[in-house]
């Protein structure tokens, strides 16, 4: 969705997590199936913008604030992965859902993805209570203080905020967005994208399903002997794992829609339905209306729905796909 800045929203509304109350997820979780959000009536449109189809698409992070390595860790190798091979079903096979969409020539989104630089910016340079418009400033300070080049050609920029970053209306109306740099702040125009560290701030909003919203009025669902049986992260903390399915969406919207003027449903290019948009909250066949789908577990019961690099596990929102006209990932039951 779009407001001036595209924004992830908040992944489930009140009333879906009220809709969840006695459920848990993934096989095994008796969770009753539902639906994953196929439609006659979705019409994702091209508009004639650009798709990031330049080959390598050259990823730069900004780490903003104070970061634990193992989170950083942990993200890297989502990036790694996306065009990195991996056991089936992987992120890069995930990544291919994203690449079906192209340009006016035909070209596709890239598959052929680097992280290509990072800068620590430790210091806030921009204070640790930020505005949207401060990723762009972010942004500018970097490349002027040569942290990072200005690739207007084939980069693309994350913004990645720390725990004890506060940033206007995260956690109360978005987890993340994308958007694109004004020359006038920038210089040039190059995509980019915000993504918060929701661990302490808001799991419950933007962790889930890896914690409870506290704000739901009911308690978490009940396992067996009454222990809590919220599905955990796998690779060991909920706020950075939930971040890793924001940073998907946010990397698959961008890529399709760099500009807003590429695929989107809807008739409003200042709050469009993209292609992740589109399928909130569905990880696994039968996802829907607060039902994640059907994942898998590892062996010590944590949920996940791809691999990555290096033994990795990640859960990964699914994407619109054209071609199926549904929401889809690999894996699909079917």
């Amino acid at each position: 969705m779009q407001s001036f800045l595209h924004c992830h929203f908040v992944l489930l509304s009140l009333s879906l997590f009220l809709s969840v109350q006695s459920q848990q997820i993934g096989p095994g979780f008796n969770q009753a199936n539902n639906f994953e959000g196929s439609s006659n009536l979705v019409n994702v449109q091209y508009h004639m913008g650009p798709v990031l189809a330049s080959s390598p698409m050259n990823i730069y992070i900004i780490w903003y604030g104070h970061w634990n390595p193992t989170h950083q860790s942990t993200i890297r190798d989502f990036l790694y992965s996306l065009s990195s091979p991996a056991p089936f079903p992987s992120v890069a096979d995930w990544w291919q859902t994203v690449r079906l969409y192209t340009d006016q020539t035909g070209s596709n989104v890239t598959g052929n993805i680097l992280l290509s630089g990072e800068y620590n910016d430790s210091s806030y340079s921009h204070g640790t209570s930020l505005t949207r418009l401060s990723m762009q400033s972010i942004i500018r300070t970097t490349v002027a203080n040569r942290g990072l080049p200005l690739n207007y050609q084939s980069g693309l920029y994350l913004v990645l905020t720390a725990s004890e970053v506060v940033v206007q209306e995260f956690c109360r109306a978005v987890c993340g967005f994308h958007y694109f740099t004004f020359p006038s702040v920038v210089g040039v125009t190059v995509p980019y994208a915000w993504i918060g560290y929701s661990g302490t701030q808001c799991p419950g909003m933007c962790a889930y399903p890896f914690a409870w919203p506290t704000y739901s009025g009911r308690p978490p669902p009940g396992g067996p002997g009454g222990v809590n049986d919220i599905m955990s992260a796998p690779n060991g903390d909920p706020g950075v794992d939930g971040m890793i399915s924001v940073i998907g969406h946010e990397l698959a919207e961008v890529s399709s829609n760099p500009l807003v003027n590429a695929w989107y449903a809807g008739d409003d290019p200042s709050a469009p339905d993209e292609i992740a948009d589109l399928c909130l909250g569905v990880y696994g066949s039968g996802g829907g209306g607060g039902y994640v789908g059907e994942v898998y577990k590892d062996s010590w019961g944590n949920g996940f729905n791809v691999n990555g690099v290096k033994g990795r596990k990640y859960l990964v929102q699914w994407l619109w796909n054209p071609e199926k006209r549904s929401c889809y990932g690999p894996n699909a039951m079917d």
